[in-house]
């Protein structure tokens, strides 16, 4: 599932101006690894290659564990189901799938949607993903000890949860709650003025220009509007 929710979520993402246009041809955005770079973010199909295996099931166990410990009318619906062990497998398998870790979810997308549709159909409403989301977020908030020491990984899990609640919310017409925390911010092009014809130098946001420039050593203070930083981005 890893190709197919990357390309969804990058359409989604540049839709939304957190990605450049150009992010489906940008090595560090398609990579099933996580830059080692720490000002880049790490997207949610390269969790694999920062946590690996274990930790991505214990995040799952710890939830599951939670659900199963939770009100009748929402754990009902999951033993109807399987036990424990049977939603921590198939949980993890997808998250495994998704994070990058290889095909583990067999069935991808289309059993994925069989689930929702027919097994989880009772809390795929307000209620049911309100709980949800609040059992998901107290599980993430007490399992910062399987997330690394890398800042960036509880956002890239975020960004992950809040991507999918989103789906689900459109396909089922529930309000969207995906409250899990801070998730990745626009990713911040590196732009090389000295190799950019002055059509696209000009053709660059009052942004864009900002941050090219700054990382040039340019105190862009000194240039108020987009017509400035044009004329000192065209000078170096």
């Amino acid at each position: 599932m890893s190709e197919r929710i990357q390309e969804a979520y990058i359409k989604s993402a540049v839709a939304k101006g957190l990605l450049p246009p150009e992010a489906h041809r940008m090595p560090e955005v398609v990579s099933l690894t996580a830059p080692s770079d720490l000002s880049k973010p790490i997207h949610f199909w390269q969790l694999y290659s920062i946590l690996g295996q274990e930790p991505i099931v214990g995040i799952v166990s710890r939830f599951y564990e939670r659900v199963f410990a939770d009100e009748p009318w929402f754990l009902s619906v999951f033993e109807q189901v399987g036990g424990l062990k049977h939603h921590i497998v198939t949980q993890a398998s997808m998250w495994i799938d998704v994070m990058g870790g290889g095909p583990y979810y067999h069935g991808g997308e289309y059993r994925l949607s069989f689930h929702h549709t027919h097994n989880a159909m009772a809390l795929m409403n307000d209620k049911g993903a309100e709980r949800w989301v609040t059992l998901m977020r107290q599980t993430l908030d007490a399992s910062a000890d399987l997330m690394t020491e890398d800042v960036r990984v509880r956002k890239s899990i975020n960004t992950f949860l809040a991507f999918f609640m989103t789906k689900y919310a459109d396909e089922f017409a529930f309000a969207d709650r995906h409250i899990f925390g801070e998730t990745n911010g626009p990713l911040k092009r590196r732009i090389n003025l000295m190799k950019m014809t002055t059509e696209a130098i000009e053709g660059l946001s009052a942004a864009d220009l900002s941050d090219a420039l700054a990382e040039r050593g340019v105190d862009v203070s000194q240039y108020p509007d987009k017509k400035a930083l044009v004329e000192k981005a065209l000078m170096l």
